[in-house]
């Protein structure tokens, strides 16, 4: 009787494993965030007077991304360890692991809201710059900003696979930046229902290049969550000209906040902002 109690005892308690990489998970917050460095490495070198590293600095992005992670892969390695079933809905439950994907949208929209300032200011003389930003420099904003939105795709991704209509709200808001929104729908009732198919535009074909399966996805994936949603629809008899589509309501989001941040920078900021979008979404 008393190893059966002892026996019930162990199994209640939570399983003996802990994520050693609880706390890394929050540099996946640094893509979101890079501009913000660029911004302090901006200002550090304007005030020194070094002026072809203050606009390098602009930079940053894109360098982590593509060189810096790369070559941090190769030095880490592959990590083959996943948790062990028994702790999957322990780590599910954890609030820690959701905030660490919430936060990376005030992050990106922080980023595109100070971009839109520092492609329209003419007068950058707090960071030691006087008057506005030359050609590279906003170029170099565009990048940081249109990989940030491109990551939050990556957000949108994990967002959209929830339960919570919040987290699915939240998937189209981080989808906005780069006018995406109709990722939420192709991703999840078309992509996972035809992966490895023709008919999946988001598979690419055997000796493809990239550059033949770019136009092809973007393009095919804007086509099949038009028809997904409008045969959605139809079943209900309703008329996808409507709110009640979820791409037009996802694309509207995105009419609302370029309208918003162009009223309040002017229309010198729209460019900027379809060009990080493209730069985003591809």
């Amino acid at each position: 009787m008393h190893t059966d109690l002892q026996t019930e005892e162990t199994a209640a308690q939570p399983y003996p494993w802990t994520d050693g990489k609880r706390y890394l998970w929050l540099l996946g917050l640094i893509p979101a965030g890079a501009l913000f460095i660029s911004l302090g490495l901006f200002s550090w070198f304007s005030h020194a007077g070094w002026g072809t590293a203050a606009v390098v600095a602009w930079f940053v992005a894109p360098f982590v991304v593509f060189v810096f992670i790369p070559l941090l892969d190769m030095v880490v390695g592959v990590d083959g360890r996943n948790p062990p079933e028994e702790v999957i809905e322990r780590l599910e439950a954890d609030p820690f692991y959701r905030w660490c994907t919430y936060l990376y949208i005030p992050v990106q929209y922080a980023a595109l809201i100070t971009a839109c300032y520092l492609w329209t200011a003419d007068d950058l003389s707090f960071f030691g710059h006087e008057g506005g930003l030359g050609l590279v420099a906003k170029i170099g904003i565009a990048w940081a900003v249109g990989i940030a939105g491109g990551i939050g795709i990556n957000t949108a991704h994990e967002l959209g696979h929830k339960i919570e209509n919040s987290e699915k709200w939240l998937s189209k808001i981080a989808l906005a930046t780069t006018a995406y929104g109709h990722f939420y729908i192709e991703h999840n009732r078309g992509h996972h229902a035809r992966v490895a198919t023709p008919e999946d535009p988001a598979s690419s074909r055997l000796g493809e290049s990239f550059w033949a399966f770019l136009p092809r996805s973007v393009a095919g994936s804007l086509v099949s969550a038009w028809e997904l949603e409008k045969n959605r629809l139809a079943r209900l008899g309703k008329s996808p000209w409507s709110l009640r589509n979820d791409n037009i309501n996802a694309w509207l989001m995105t009419v609302v906040l370029f309208g918003a941040l162009t009223a309040a920078f002017g229309l010198e900021v729209l460019p900027w902002l379809i060009l990080q979008a493209v730069y985003g979404f591809s």
